[in-house]
């Protein structure tokens, strides 16, 4: 039993926020399976710009691609999907074991065209079909563009992880998309216990910007509330879900959509670095972490239970402290929204910049 298993046992499934090739090929992924506990795995822009761009993992195809004329925006997608399917093929008997709750790897649509929901949906239907495995989420952001999306890849039997969630309003459109989403699908008689989704709340990058605002206006009232916003946004959203969960009217069959926390990173050493994990443990939920974030809870997390049902009374009065010394959460969420789409396109950007230039290079021998 790892500190993993026991977080499991308290309702929350941990993903691996990372994959690579070399992870795949060298056996990690399935190591951290067997013997850290890791239930699935998650994957955006930027991870894979990292993977891309290191290392000679990804020569060896590259050079077949070159040689066929492929864009270099196919080239990724190309390889990105590769890496998805063998990993889902990893996850395949965690799948199986778990009734097909956990075992799902993700893969993202273009940041790219975010606010183009018709764009996005024939992107989610071609990357499901390319995947080609049950267990294959694909990421779409929750995106005001984009939310339509979320329910047509849903009603056409696509399991689906909602990102770039930051706030119990947006979270709450993302709830009513599913439920939109299943039951059209169910009217379509589509088997909907076939259909899993995840709805991602983004923690971290919240405090980075509250806690910034904080330390502007500097008073001691408003210092105090440091580190405090991206944890009750969070709680706030699971709130929400046992509210709009236990009113919903699902399709026979249907699963709920379960929470899943993201960027669990903690970015303020001053904080404990395992905060966003120990805080965030109770039922239906998926926290994906980044492998340090898994190195640290391993270490020395220490879990007492469902710490998310009890927090969730007080989430709300945290956030209206926020509001009461001046800091307009409105404005908080719509920054790391566009700052959050922005970062992943210039991730992709800079990727098919580079691998273009390595496309070009094996073209010309």
């Amino acid at each position: 039993m790892t500190a993993l298993h026991t977080l499991a046992t308290i309702g929350t499934s941990t993903w691996l926020d990372d994959l690579s090739r070399d992870r795949i090929n060298s056996g990690n992924l399935e190591k951290m399976i067997n013997e850290v506990g890791i239930l699935g795995v998650t994957t955006n822009p930027a991870i894979f710009a990292a993977a891309m761009g290191q290392g000679t993992a990804y020569d060896e195809q590259l050079a077949s691609l070159s040689a066929t004329g492929v864009s270099a925006d196919e080239a990724v997608y190309t390889m990105a999907i590769d890496d998805v399917r063998a990993a889902c093929d990893i996850f395949a008997n965690t799948h199986a074991h778990t009734g097909g709750e956990d075992g799902f790897v993700s893969i993202e649509v273009d940041p790219r065209i975010s606010d183009d929901a018709a764009a996005t949906l024939t992107q989610a239907r071609q990357l499901a079909e390319r995947v080609g495995r049950d267990n294959v989420m694909i990421k779409i952001p929750a995106t005001e563009g984009s939310l339509p999306a979320i329910s047509d890849a849903l009603a056409e039997g696509i399991s689906v992880n909602v990102t770039l969630i930051f706030s119990e309003a947006q979270y709450r459109q993302v709830v009513a998309a599913y439920i939109d989403g299943i039951n059209r699908a169910a009217d379509a008689g589509i088997d909907v216990s076939t259909i899993r989704s995840v709805a991602s709340v983004f923690v971290s990058r919240i405090d980075t910007e509250v806690d910034k605002r904080l330390e502007a206006i500097g008073t001691d009232e408003a210092l105090a509330l440091r580190g405090t916003a991206g944890l009750a946004g969070a709680q706030a959203c699971y709130a929400a879900f046992k509210e709009l969960f236990d009113q919903a009217d699902l399709p026979e069959g249907a699963h709920l959509q379960r929470p899943l926390w993201a960027s669990t990173g903690v970015k303020n050493p001053e904080y404990p670095d395992t905060m966003y994990v120990t805080e965030l443990a109770g039922p239906n939920t998926v926290n994906t972490m980044p492998e340090a974030t898994i190195d640290a809870v391993l270490d020395h997390a220490e879990f007492s239970g469902d710490t998310l049902t009890p927090a969730t009374t007080q989430a709300r009065e945290k956030l209206a402290a926020l509001d009461a010394v001046g800091i307009d959460l409105a404005d908080v969420y719509a920054t790391v929204e566009r700052e959050g789409v922005e970062k992943f396109v210039d991730s992709w950007t800079a990727l098919l910049s580079e691998l273009g230039d390595k496309l070009e290079s094996h073209a010309q021998g």
